[in-house]
């Protein structure tokens, strides 16, 4: 895999490159200063991966990644820098991973380790993109302003609240900056079915499903206690889609 760092501290620059020769196989092509910079030479090199630091010179991180997401040859970014409050603006950009400053050498080795089994499956699996042959998706989920990339069949439901989205796994909460319906373009439609205006669930973690009042349905979840309603606007859809 090739890779780029964009980093205008020295010193910051030098660690980064050491940890990443140290724990991955990935090659520096080249180290950058300036946002600009950076553009230029992409439009005329293909990388895999940049490792971004969101306060560069003359173009912003933020602003090159919105640029870079233009491209046809969409690099992995991975966004690097000692401010917590652009992990919003980096989920929304769907970053791989967002690295904060200080480096920690264990979130590092976590990070190339992610980046290195996603360029080693079959086909490479974007962030929000699913490979037919193999039933494989995964999606950028935010938590503690961190992005963990997590594969779609871990995900049990969502439940709308107010202006953002809650999403279960089997043990953990997400909460993503964005109303459900949103979210629900992120899902694929053939796993995910959205039963109730303020839910959607993974069809595949159904383990029962319970008659209600009103016709409707309460749906029982494998490996977790909450029931899922089905409201009486989407039954007929599930009861087609479930063969009831």
């Amino acid at each position: 895999m090739k890779a780029v760092i964009v980093e205008d501290e020295f010193l910051s620059q030098e660690e980064l490159s050491y940890l990443i020769r140290k724990h991955s196989s990935l090659t520096i092509e080249a180290t950058f200063e300036d946002g600009l910079d950076v553009l230029r030479y992409l439009q005329g090199h293909e990388v895999d991966v940049i490792f971004l630091d969101i306060n560069i010179p003359s173009l912003d991180g933020v602003l090159l990644a919105q640029s870079i997401s233009k491209f046809v040859h969409k690099p992995q970014i991975v966004f690097i820098t000692a401010y917590k409050e652009h992990a919003v603006e980096a989920f929304e950009l769907e970053a791989f991973d967002y690295i904060l400053k200080p480096y920690q050498e264990s979130r590092i080795v976590t990070m190339l380790q992610k980046l290195e089994a996603l360029f080693a499956a079959p086909a490479a699996i974007t962030a929000n993109s699913i490979d037919s042959s193999t039933g494989r998706h995964s999606i950028n989920l935010l938590k503690d302003e961190r992005i963990i990339v997590t594969d779609i069949n871990n995900i049990y439901y969502a439940a709308a609240q107010e202006k953002v989205t809650l999403v279960y796994t089997r043990r953990e909460t997400f909460t993503m900056p964005m109303v459900i319906t949103e979210f629900c373009t992120r899902l694929p439609e053939a796993v995910f079915f959205r039963c109730h205006r303020s839910y959607v669930v993974n069809l595949m973690k159904i383990r029962e499903i319970v008659p209600w009042f009103n016709n409707t349905y309460l749906l029982r979840l494998n490996d977790l206690d909450f029931e899922v309603p089905v409201s009486r606007s989407k039954v007929k859809a599930f009861r087609q889609l479930m063969r009831l």
